[in-house]
């Protein structure tokens, strides 16, 4: 390599992607205080994976030669703020595939312990209660899912070995979908009183931000689940704490807003609420499933092809 080699910057090593074209000078930085190199030199930035917004787009405004940031998750709400710094015609790529079995899992985990009793289960086994009873199947429930992209889909895959009744599709826009119709976010209020479960996996925008406020919360019905692998601002934590202390609706969260949830606060004690914390992609499909799309994307980019998964340009 000589000393014009442009720089890639990684948050896992080089030697542990296989796969990488010898094109670039990768370094490695994922979050830390100092940055490996001039940030100037950087053609291609793979964002730190769980980082915050804050150090997540901190070398952006240092990085005028980038052409491609690529994030390791699904969404990219916490790039957006950084984007205003870079110059037209960089494309902000997601990661397409790298989380969906793993948050679909998730999705079913949440829905299956809250409907069968699991958390009473282990508070009961701490305490050497037996906490017989009758409780909630997945089978024969109607389902809504809430963001029908690729997770989405995937959830929907995973339910069918459960025999659940009904499944409702929700994105921004209506369309025909390989297992039936996909409704638009306008048919919300019609489609959410005849749900027993519903599922959040909508990316957060403008359109989705508090989008699950007192009125959609109140057009569920009685006893309905709320699922959110989705991001903490789409739900009203306010309208959702409301809900579940009356004991009308029940929660699964793996998102929360605050996020993370501090001690105190009146949702880790709330009556029918599960919360894990923001796991959803974080699981051993992870990392190999994420090497694998950098060295695809880096390879297309080093033969000049155009990268996958691009979410936006910049003007």
């Amino acid at each position: 390599m000589t000393a014009m080699t442009p720089d890639v910057w990684l948050p896992f090593p080089a030697e542990e992607i296989e796969g990488l074209p010898d094109s670039f000078r990768y370094r490695l930085w994922d979050g830390e205080d100092a940055f490996p190199a001039d940030p100037a030199d950087c053609v291609f930035y793979v964002t730190p994976y769980m980082k915050s917004p804050e150090v997540t787009v901190r070398p952006l405004a240092a990085m005028p030669a980038v052409q491609v940031v690529q994030t390791l998750t699904a969404g990219i709400d916490h790039v957006l703020g950084g984007l205003g710094d870079l110059r037209p015609g960089v494309r902000l790529c997601n990661a397409v595939g790298v989380h969906t079995a793993s948050t679909a899992e998730l999705a079913l985990a949440l829905v299956l312990a809250s409907l069968r009793g699991i958390p009473g289960m282990v508070r009961g086994q701490d305490r050497e209660e037996w906490r017989s009873g009758f409780y909630d199947a997945l089978a024969d429930k109607s389902v809504l899912i809430i963001g029908y992209g690729s997770i989405g889909s995937a959830i929907e895959d995973r339910l069918v070995a459960f025999e659940c009744g009904p499944v409702a599709r929700v994105a921004r826009t209506a369309r025909a979908g390989a297992r039936g119709p996909v409704h638009a976010l306008a048919d919300l209020p019609a489609l959410l009183p005849g749900a027993d479960v519903v599922i959040l996996v909508t990316p957060l925008t403008d359109a989705t931000r508090g989008l699950v406020g007192a009125d959609f919360l109140g057009r569920m019905k009685d006893g309905a689940l709320l699922v959110n692998v989705a991001r903490g601002p789409v739900v009203d934590t306010k309208s959702l704490l409301a809900e579940v202390e009356s004991g009308r609706l029940r929660a699964a969260l793996d998102v929360t807003d605050p996020e993370p949830l501090p001690a105190g606060h009146p949702l880790w004690h709330a009556p029918n609420v599960l919360i894990t914390p923001h796991v959803g992609g974080s699981s051993s499909a992870f990392e190999p499933r994420a090497k694998r799309l950098l060295a695809r994307q880096l390879t297309r980019f080093a033969a000049g092809e155009p990268v996958e998964h691009t979410v936006l340009v910049t003007e």
